[in-house]
């Protein structure tokens, strides 16, 4: 790890040819910069509630303020809300019907199954599902342990047309995008507005390979962007700080233009996240 902060350092004062950087090389101002805390929270350190009859919702993030919260992990603007929800074993949802939202589903661990518009599919870690708004949708724990998962529910745009039946995407059968970007980032696109996003832009699951870093960059108003640790133990660059970010640990960028973020696998390990974002003002499906 020594020659950890040199090469944090290295990043913050110098250009990379052929990149554009807007980092800011002057000494860390907590009056003036945001506090970061603020935009890491851990599903771990929230109070469960129940929804759809069963599902117990533990909140990642909630609505509130970016990028000058007033309360930990109150940093959405553009989506309702991002937990990770558990169902028990044997449980089944009550009948469900979202009004005015869509929810997303990734699954991180046990079995199920999910049913609506009279179609029944089966639930395992790595799967993706967008529930419409105005349909109705059960789920099922068919497994032996609880089954876990990550839940977004995003608003319905105006002039939107959402799906008109559920939509599982597998990861397993998506493969990598062709680009790696910001220097290591490789990418499984699960979601996106073409498949029926309303809010939302891009919904993934995210790879780091040992020992590498991510671009240091930073975010403008108007976007959301989320980054939460399914596997592996990543330190995390955001503003002129950092922090480690175990599993089970989200942040969010404050979209400030001036707050950089980056992830760092100083393991020898695969890191993986699970990550979603809304970039900017864009057109919906009419």
């Amino acid at each position: 790890m020594r020659w950890f902060l040199p090469l944090m350092v290295l990043l913050m004062i110098c250009p990379i040819q052929g990149i554009p950087q807007n980092l800011d090389g002057s000494f860390y101002d907590p009056a003036t910069e945001p506090d970061i805390d603020m935009f890491i929270a851990s599903w771990k350190e929230s109070v469960p509630a129940i929804s759809h009859g069963t599902l117990i919702e533990r909140a990642v993030f909630t609505r509130g303020q970016n990028p000058d919260p007033t309360r930990k992990g109150a940093v959405l603007e553009f989506i309702n809300r991002f937990s990770y929800a558990t169902l028990p074993v044997r449980a089944v949802t009550t009948p469900t019907v979202l009004n005015d939202e869509q929810e997303i589903l990734y699954i991180l661990s046990g079995n199920g199954t999910i049913q609506g518009a009279g179609e029944t599919f089966q639930l395992s870690p790595g799967m993706a599902v967008l529930i419409p708004e105005n349909l109705s949708f059960t789920m099922s724990n068919t497994g032996e342990t609880d089954m876990s998962m990550y839940l977004l529910a995003e608003p319905i745009p105006e002039g939107f047309r959402p799906n008109k039946q559920l939509l599982i995407r597998n990861e397993g059968s998506v493969p990598f995008s062709k680009n790696i970007v910001h220097w290591s980032h490789m990418d499984t696109f699960l979601l996106r507005t073409e498949d029926g996003l309303g809010t939302l832009e891009l919904v993934e699951t995210c790879t780091f390979g040992p020992m590498t870093i991510g671009h240091p960059h930073s975010h403008g108003e108007g976007t959301e962007e989320v980054w939460s640790v399914i596997s592996g133990d990543n330190i995390v660059m955001l503003g002129k700080q950092i922090r480690r970010q175990p599993v089970g640990t989200s942040y969010l960028i404050p979209n400030d233009g001036k707050t950089p973020h980056s992830n760092i696998n100083v393991t020898d390990e695969l890191l993986k996240f699970f990550y979603f974002a809304r970039y900017r003002d864009h057109d919906v499906r009419p």
